[in-house]
């Protein structure tokens, strides 16, 4: 029976363990510039027991940024600023893929070039959501999104072009691989969604039409990784009955029927790995058993499973065969040496909520190691 320690295969990559640093977004990059600095160089370093890592969401372009202070791929001095990034984990033997992030209309003019709008679909504002803007030197607030504008079919496949040099620019900063966040409501699940998409061309419709985004984003990072070194991530809503906490209020009318399908098409396109970010609120509802095994009877490769994991969850889930890899995101944070103190049953240190966003190494880099 297989456990959180037995090594895993991931296309040619092989994994230590089956513990996944999974994408976090701290805001912590160096300004101006948007540059992973020394800081996040350590920070990643100090998980690198992980057996796959990957990093917070990390935008293709200037427009894909939502919140003020979070990295990016699109420039020299970001691929230099990740390269000690991935050079330090591989020092350290951790396979580590870069999250391309863009997150569409959840973003707001000030963070915008030109304060121009937030392209999208469709010019359709999102709601239940907060973004963070700079309004200061290391100061923000959390304010609405801006009202977004709808991309032209050209610009449309401009942006898939966009994430394919991204890829190439994650591959000379020395990634092993990039996942695709299409998850929480951010621009490839904005094509996805039937609430967010009302396009009358060949990206809007039809089930079919909605996936051609994902469907072509896949196929150019995969023109520069390879497939098998290509992830990507989902995070199905099955309940709505909390409006307060349902991410962008991106719960499909079937959440099953929408997701399988996107699930066929990436093993059709035979990606590495689907990751799927459960609800991970308090109190949040279980993901139903009939899609983990529908799930696992259409997608063939590793699946992922995060949200509010404990070892023991994750451990069922992967003796019923749902599950191979288990992303422990609030745990990895405050415990940057998770695995050891997962096989060795020591205390978990407390993640410190107020500084999860922004601010300097307190609540970053500065928890302790066991014993400490």
């Amino acid at each position: 029976m297989p456990s959180l320690f037995t090594p895993l295969s991931l296309g040619d990559l092989q994994l230590r363990n089956r513990i996944v640093l999974p994408p976090l977004t701290r805001c912590r990059s160096e300004q101006p510039g948007n540059i992973p600095g020394e800081m996040m160089v350590e920070y990643y370093r100090q998980r690198s027991s992980a057996g796959l890592m990957i990093t917070e969401g990390t935008q293709i372009e200037p427009r894909g940024q939502g919140y003020a202070w979070t990295p990016g791929i699109h420039s020299e001095a970001q691929i230099a600023g990740w390269k000690k990034v991935t050079e330090a984990v591989h020092q350290q033997g951790a396979t580590i893929f870069c999250q391309l992030w863009h997150v569409g209309r959840v973003s707001h003019n000030e963070l915008q070039p030109g304060k121009q709008a937030p392209v999208a679909p469709s010019a359709i504002a999102a709601d239940n959501v907060r973004v963070f803007i700079e309004t200061g030197p290391g100061a923000g607030i959390l304010t609405a999104p801006s009202e977004p504008r709808a991309l032209t079919t050209s610009e449309v496949k401009e942006i898939v072009e966009l994430y394919r040099r991204a890829a190439e620019n994650a591959k000379a900063a020395g990634f092993d691989g990039v996942e695709l966040h299409s998850a929480n409501g951010y621009l490839i699940n904005q094509f996805i969604s039937e609430h967010t998409n009302f396009r009358t061309d060949e990206y809007g419709g039809s089930a079919e039409n909605r996936l051609r985004f994902l469907r072509e984003v896949v196929e150019a990072v995969s023109s520069v990784f390879g497939s098998h070194r290509v992830g990507v991530r989902f995070a199905p809503l099955f309940t709505s009955t909390d409006e307060e906490r349902v991410y962008l209020g991106l719960v499909e009318s079937d959440p099953h029927a929408t997701y399988i399908r996107a699930a066929a098409l990436l093993n059709e396109l035979e990606v590495g790995y689907l990751s799927i970010a459960e609800a991970d609120w308090d109190n949040s509802p279980e993901m139903p058993e009939s899609f983990r095994v529908a799930l696992r009877e259409t997608f063939r490769s590793p699946i992922i499973y995060s949200g509010r994991y404990t070892a023991e969850k994750a451990q069922h889930v992967l003796e019923k065969g749902w599950g191979d890899l288990f992303g422990f995101g609030r745990s990895f944070i405050a415990n940057p040496d998770l695995p050891a103190r997962i096989k060795s049953g020591y205390p978990l240190n407390e993640v410190d909520h107020a500084s999860l966003y922004g601010g300097s190494e307190k609540g970053y880099t500065d928890y302790p190691f066991y014993p400490s």
